[in-house]
């Protein structure tokens, strides 16, 4: 049974539920003064705290899915997480493992040209030899007759860390919104391509090319455009690509956009933050060295560095802690040919609820400055 399986949750429920009424059953006959009864009396109180933890703990990763997996949860490699060693020199190109289901998307079939296609991906590192795998969704027009010879603007969907790109489907239902913006006519036909955002799991990268360890920031803005032009319709060109993410998702998302705007053209950041994170899950990503740490702060680039022409989307809620407060200073800070906006919301945390209140836009804002399927 799955760590994220409802069943496995409706049952440590169940389990919880009959281990109170068990020990309000119990304890009356355990109130007498002797070691046995009150050894027995502390192991009932443990067990019915472990049970309700254990319930708690999977709602929790049930909704923000912090770990997809039992080998995920225990730190082991496998699957749908991340592959070594693609090989440099390599053919670029995605290689397709199968397809899903477009969840949320209605009572609209499944014929590709109605719905569109959603592929399960691998897409390897032909210079960094990093692999990853996650999901590229393909809009109806790019099945449908008259857009048989048309390539199609894409848009880089990162997740936060240590999130499934599952999440992107499930969660935050990107090829969903894509289909109803789509519907309205507030956005153009869009490849996605979902990922995490570390190749190098269970390690958070922060889209940064470590020394001497994985090179993420151009596994991103190398390898992963390559590989998209190399077997799917995608435009060539600044215009062509485009990058949004949450929370870590968001930070790369502003960050390669920042380093390589003739790569993104447009990027969005859902309640990302600005200076890469440093904890026990990254370890030491610029090997001591005080400029290469200053290099991955974003204000710092901003008041030390040229503008890049970019745009750039900052959406937040104005209780997520003290992001919305970090946005509106970057945007202050910030000179053309370098173009911030904000899009905001009164109430919400940092969370998938808040996400999709903000996505929509985000994706009608992102389309707009992107090229039209050429």
């Amino acid at each position: 049974m799955g760590l994220t399986s409802h069943k496995l949750i409706a049952l440590v429920a169940l389990l919880a539920v009959l281990t109170v009424l068990g020990t309000l059953w119990v304890w009356p006959r355990l109130a007498v003064r002797s070691w046995p009864a009150m050894f027995l009396r502390l192991g009932t109180v443990l067990v019915t705290q472990v049970v309700l933890l254990a319930t708690l703990g999977l709602a929790v990763n049930d909704y923000f899915v912090f770990y997809s997996s039992w080998s995920d949860l225990i730190g082991r490699e496998h699957g749908a997480a991340v592959i070594q060693g693609a090989g440099a020199g390599a053919p670029p190109g995605v290689q397709v493992l199968g397809t899903a289901e477009v969840t949320g998307a209605g009572s609209v079939g499944r014929d590709p040209a109605q719905v569109g296609r959603l592929d399960r991906v691998r897409l390897p590192g032909t210079t960094t030899g990093l692999s990853t795998d996650g999901y590229v969704y393909l809009p109806p027009q790019y099945f449908q007759p008259g857009y048989e010879g048309r390539h199609f603007p894409a848009v880089l969907a990162l997740t936060g860390f240590p999130g499934d790109a599952a999440n992107l489907v499930g969660k935050l239902r990107y090829p969903a919104h894509e289909l109803d913006l789509l519907r309205q006519g507030a956005m153009k036909p869009t490849v996605l391509v979902l990922m995490r955002p570390s190749p190098s799991m269970p390690r958070d990268s922060e889209c940064e090319d470590v020394p001497g360890g994985p090179q993420a920031q151009t596994y991103f803005a190398t390898d992963v455009p390559a590989d998209l032009r190399a077997s799917y319709r995608v435009l060539d060109g600044g215009r062509g690509l485009g990058m949004i993410g949450d929370s870590t998702g968001g930070y790369c998302a502003v960050k390669l956009g920042m380093t390589h705007p003739q790569t993104f053209g447009a990027v969005v950041s859902l309640s990302g933050y600005f200076r890469a994170a440093e904890d026990l899950t990254t370890g030491d990503l610029f090997a001591g060295s005080a400029q290469r740490r200053e290099l991955a702060d974003l204000n710092w680039r901003l008041a030390h560095l040229p503008m890049p022409a970019l745009s750039v989307l900052l959406a937040d809620s104005k209780q997520d802690g003290s992001t919305y407060a970090d946005s509106r200073a970057f945007a202050a800070a910030a000179r053309p040919p370098l173009v911030v906006e904000q899009a905001t919301v009164d109430s919400g945390g940092h969370n998938f609820t808040t996400w999709n209140r903000l996505l929509p836009p985000s994706l009608s804002w992102l389309s707009a400055h992107l090229g039209d399927p050429a």
